[in-house]
């Protein structure tokens, strides 16, 4: 049965300076969560607090409603996989997977039965006898992730695994992480700074900004029904279309749209790849065309100098000439015009 895991009202301090601040998550048994979020946000330290290997100042850390804020690191049901494989030169692949169950004394053969099916399963099998040195990065981060799940841990952690490897390499890494994972089905947090990472690898995201959960889910919902306007930057939004709510409707020039925010000044956000050109909408210059590929880059100017930015297809428009834009129903976001601080 996999394992639930909720921080609640999490803080964390250094030298009088609260980097994780009353942070809330729940993860559902099995899945794997991603800790979305830039550099010194506190992710890496939520994780380390899971983990055990740094205290709370305040708030919790349940698994399955258990508090394990009370048990020391060796005595936690996780194991941690860290950016640096963090391996030991001196033995073989084989004896550093199976280094925990030496820990723990494991029987010698049992041991062995285990560490071949961890080597297998992280396609392996046939280095075990090789020493550390003798493996390229790539394998070294995958003999760590033998190592921490050989010892069938209730909770994998895992902190920017990838981000000492190229790019091919975190692809096949992050693919396996990924499979071994459902595989397993053990529950999982992940941390990365990376947003494409994050929404291929990940069943649900976190994004941590100032220490607090700005908005979690699924991957989907950061780019189609974004929480607030530092949400939508930080997934790459750049159409923000100021307008008016009054009683319940929200007037741009892209339209009207129902909202439940309170009178007054707000922005309606919406995804380049959501907005329609040359159909029914509202008139709009050419500023910019750049062909990228797998889409061509637009720029237009409304009529009241707003900006927006659009993805198409191939289009029968010159650069200055006029031409219109419009939004599906469902494809703008109204939100407040600014964030609290």
């Amino acid at each position: 049965m996999a394992t639930s895991v909720r921080i609640a009202g999490l803080t964390r301090s250094y030298g009088g300076d609260a980097v994780v601040r009353g942070l809330d998550l729940d993860v559902a048994p099995g899945t794997l969560t991603a800790l979305l979020g830039p550099s010194g946000c506190g992710k890496t330290t939520t994780l380390k607090v899971v983990a055990g290997l740094l205290t709370a100042d305040a708030g919790d850390v349940l698994f399955d409603g258990a508090s394990v804020l009370h048990l020391p690191p060796e005595k936690r049901p996780v194991a941690m996989v860290f950016q640096k494989a963090l391996l030991f030169p001196h033995l073989t692949v084989g004896e550093n997977v199976g280094f925990g169950l030496r820990m723990r004394k494991v029987p010698k053969r049992q041991a062995r039965e285990q560490v071949a099916r961890m080597l297998d399963l992280v396609r392996l099998g046939d280095l075990a006898d090789r020493r550390v040195g003798e493996v390229s990065g790539g394998q070294e981060q995958r003999v760590a992730l033998a190592r921490a799940l050989v010892t069938e841990p209730q909770v994998l952690l895992l902190d920017e695994p990838f981000s000492q490897l190229d790019a091919a390499l975190r692809v096949e890494v992050r693919d396996l992480v990924r499979e071994l994972q459902q595989q397993l089905g053990v529950t999982t947090l992940f941390v990365t700074h990376d947003q494409e990472e994050a929404v291929s690898l990940a069943d649900d995201v976190a994004l941590v900004l100032d220490g607090r959960v700005e908005q979690s889910g699924p991957p989907r919902a950061f780019y189609e029904t974004p929480a607030s306007l530092r949400v939508s930057r930080f997934f790459g939004g750049r159409n923000e279309v100021p307008g008016v709510v009054r009683d319940g409707r929200f007037t741009c020039p892209l339209g009207d749209l129902t909202t439940s925010l309170p009178a007054g000044p707000a922005v309606a956000v919406v995804r380049p790849e959501s907005l329609v050109v040359g159909g029914p909408g509202t008139p709009a210059t050419l500023r910019s065309a750049r062909y990228l590929g797998t889409h061509t880059a637009l720029e237009l100017v409304l009529d009241d100098g707003t900006v927006l930015r659009a993805h198409t297809g191939p289009l029968d428009v010159a650069v200055g000439e006029r031409t219109t834009v419009g939004a599906p129903p469902g494809a703008c976001t109204v939100l407040p015009p600014g964030d609290p601080s």
